[in-house]
């Protein structure tokens, strides 16, 4: 019949391997090191942990100083605002906020390209003829009548009655 072979393997010593593996360090990681140090004696010659150190001191009052400057209505607005400017540029199409963004280049981008004397009126009028010129005019107009009725309902006294 079979014997089972007996499997001893040396006890491990984490400890004596973590030494070892320090030992060795420096001298596969030399260059690692070396750019360490450089980084530790930059940020010492520029006050970075002296800052830092105070900063870590002051922790409780920076705390203190924060909830009370976010507590301000200015500061609530701020944030509300922000979360509504995140939500409206969220729903916004990609490619039309894009198309947005070039276009405002290309209006204003070079200043030195921009017209200081106004367009004639017949300029004026024969631009109306242009499609693309009614559909952005009939795009504004639609935007200041959904943004006239947003500003209708939120002003107006009779509003939850």
């Amino acid at each position: 019949m079979a014997q089972p072979i007996e499997l001893k393997l040396p006890p491990r010593d984490p400890k004596q391997e973590l030494l070892a593996r320090l030992e060795q360090a420096p001298a596969e990681h030399a260059a690692a090191l070396l750019d360490s140090y450089e980084l530790l004696q930059e940020l010492h010659e520029h006050g970075v942990f002296t800052l830092i150190r105070g900063a870590l001191g002051a922790t409780d009052k920076m705390v203190e100083a924060a909830s009370a400057g976010a507590n301000l209505a200015e500061a609530i607005r701020a944030m509300r605002n922000a979360i509504v400017l995140g939500k409206m540029l969220g729903s916004i199409d990609p490619e039309i906020l894009q198309g947005t963004a070039e276009a405002v280049s290309q209006t204003f981008g070079n200043a030195k390209s921009v017209a200081y004397e106004p367009p004639s009126l017949f300029a004026l009028f024969t631009g109306f003829a242009s499609r693309d010129l009614r559909r952005g005019m009939g795009l504004i107009h639609t935007f200041l009548r959904n943004l006239t009725y947003q500003w209708k309902i939120r002003t107006d006294p009779n509003r939850g009655k």
